[in-house]
């Protein structure tokens, strides 16, 4: 015959390691999901610089402001300054430059990125608002990703 006091410790072990293997799992998918982010940044941060690589090609003149957007760099953190400077560029765009096909094609690409962008952010913020994540601090350091706000092509003119 097994003891009552050895059956309660069996008990709580197993509870604690199926809650240990949850937490685990749950870290691991927050893991997932800053990768995930971080790879639409990143191809978010190509998308703008294609783009910038675009007006100055319609727009000599425009070269040296399209080289102060692509020199703030796109963090996680700060999208806020990234968004102000291509924001400026594209209004010192006519309707014949934002009409261009190149600019057009480029533009489409940056709004797709930022879309996904702001999908992956959405994903990660909504797992990091849980309470048992910030309870067990799951999400670690890494900080919590702001969405990317900037005008599109087409609000410019607006």
């Amino acid at each position: 015959m097994i003891p009552g006091w050895l059956l309660i410790v069996v008990a709580v072990i197993a509870v604690v390691a199926v809650v240990g293997m949850w937490l685990s799992g749950l870290a691991n998918r927050l893991n997932r999901l800053h990768i995930r982010t971080d790879s639409a940044r990143i191809n978010l941060e190509g998308a703008l610089r294609a783009r910038a690589g675009v007006v100055a090609a319609l727009r000599p003149d425009l070269s040296p402001e399209a080289g102060r957007t692509t020199a703030v760099a796109l963090r996680a953190s700060d999208m806020d300054a990234r968004s102000e400077v291509e924001n400026l560029l594209l209004r010192e765009l006519s309707d014949t430059d934002r009409r261009n096909p190149a600019f057009i094609e480029a533009s489409t690409k940056v709004d797709l990125a930022g879309r996904f962008y702001n999908d992956a952010v959405g994903d990660t913020r909504d797992v990091r608002g849980r309470p048992v994540v910030r309870l067990f601090r799951l999400a670690g350091n890494a900080p919590l990703p702001e969405y990317y706000e900037a005008l599109s092509a087409g609000d410019v003119g607006l």
